[in-house]
Order: structure tokens, then sequence, then C-alpha cells
């Protein structure tokens, strides 16, 4: 029996060890004081169990749909594949006519970010910089950049770095091929991991842009002069046609 709630897949299956007075809820992987330890892509299990009782289901306080058949005495839900957006999630079953019955667990999903590869970055002499590294994980990476081998020197070359808890950002404000081109490398990691990000950038020579509010105002320039040089054309052209025309001549025979 199947049904789906956002980014996850609800499902069947029964273990563990989540107890209040007449219901009971079972995880796999096992609970530990109220908390399932899962990871991206895996599969979490939940099942409920009560004295014969209708249940109901609840994500983050939201109702969950289930399929009918699965809510008496016994309802099962998956979680599969676990997402980032799983994590901290609390799952709830209660009696549908006692709400006050109940018993929850939350997600604690364990990811990190994956890096692999070099990314060619390509930037013009004066123009911004901007490398971008993900970092979101849980738990929490150290992140570390450097410059062709050597730790990025923050109060050197105007470098500036910002880091949101999702991504790091290392920034220039004005590139400078003799500071800035080279290797530079975002390495993420923990006690028991790390993965590295590549960057190969290349500053090239300014080239001459004009900017837009000055192009149009300049368009519009030429197009009136055109027009009213075209204008003052006709106008002399129809004058020079009417004093090349002959006079009209009236007959004096009688």
């Amino acid at each position: 029996m199947m049904t789906s709630v956002k980014s996850g897949v609800f499902l069947l299956v029964l273990y563990s060890t989540t107890q209040t007075l007449g219901l009971e809820l079972k995880s796999d992987p096992v609970a530990s004081e109220g908390f399932v330890s899962t990871e991206l892509a895996h599969v979490v299990s939940l099942t409920c169990l009560s004295d014969g009782a209708e249940l109901e289901w609840l994500r983050n306080g939201q109702l969950v749909s289930v399929a009918e058949g699965n809510t008496l005495g016994t309802s099962r839900l998956c979680i599969t594949p676990v997402t980032h957006d799983d994590h901290t999630a609390i799952f709830t079953c209660h009696q549908k006519n006692d709400t006050s019955v109940n018993a929850s667990v939350q997600l604690n999903v364990i990811y990190a970010p994956v890096h692999s590869g070099i990314e060619e970055v390509v930037v013009e002499e004066t123009r911004e910089l901007v490398l971008s590294c993900e970092v979101r994980a849980n738990p929490p990476v150290s992140v570390s950049w450097k410059q062709n081998g050597a730790p990025t020197d923050l109060s050197k070359s105007s470098f500036l770095l910002r880091n949101d808890g999702v991504t790091s950002k290392l920034t220039v404000a004005q590139a400078d091929r003799a500071k800035h081109q080279g290797l530079y490398s975002c390495k993420t990691s923990t006690n028991t991991y790390s993965s590295t990000k590549e960057f190969r950038v290349t500053v090239k020579d300014k080239t001459i842009q004009l900017q837009a509010d000055l192009i149009f105002p300049i368009i519009a320039g030429v197009v009136v002069i055109g027009l009213t040089t075209l204008l003052a054309i006709v106008s002399r052209w129809r004058r020079i046609i009417q004093c090349c025309n002959p006079a009209p001549t009236s007959d004096h025979s009688q």
C-alpha cells in the first residue's frame, strides 16, 4: 500500500521503539530517544500500532493521506527516498477520535556535499569574480579555500568570503589577471569525510561595451537626426520640382 507526500513516498514495513499508553510507534532504522538517524536516498519505515482504533499520520503537523485500509489498528508509512527536506521532519501517529493519544519520531538526516571535477571560470579584467561551493551538510562541515595550492589570504588580493550554511562564496569585486588567475579549490570536511571542488580561473582582456542606458539615447538621437534630414531633403526636392515645372500659358487668340 502506497501513498506520496511532498518529496517522499509512503509504503509499509515494521520495527522498533516509541510507545505511549494505547499506542506504539515502531521504526526502521531503530529510533533512539525519539530520533531516527538516516541518510539521503535511504528508506525510513514507520509502523503505528493501536488496540483497534482508527489512526492518522501527521508530517510536521500536516495530515498525511494514506491508502484506504491502512488506518485501522495498524498503519504503516514509508519515506522513500529520504531527501534534504526530510531533515528534522516530525512524523506523528495519533488516534483519530482522540488526538491526545499519539506518538512521534523526528528524522535526523545525515548528508554532506559531494564535489567532483573542475569548473572552468572565465572573467574579464575589472569584472566581478564569484566562485561558489556547496557546503550544506549535517553535521556541519568545515570549509577551506586555496589559491594555487596555498591557503587563500583574505587580507590580500581583495578577496571576500561569505558562507550562509548552504553555499560558500569567494568573491573579488574587480578581477586582476596578475592577482586572481589560477587554480582554486574549496574543501569541505569533517573528522570522517572530505570533498574538494576545483576551479580554473582565466582572466581575459576587458572588452569595450557600451552600457544599455547610453546606447538607447544615442540610437534615438541618430534616428531623430536622420528623420529630420530626410524631411528637409524631401521638402527641398519639392520646391526644386515646382521651380523646374514650366509656367502655365494662356491662349490670347480671338
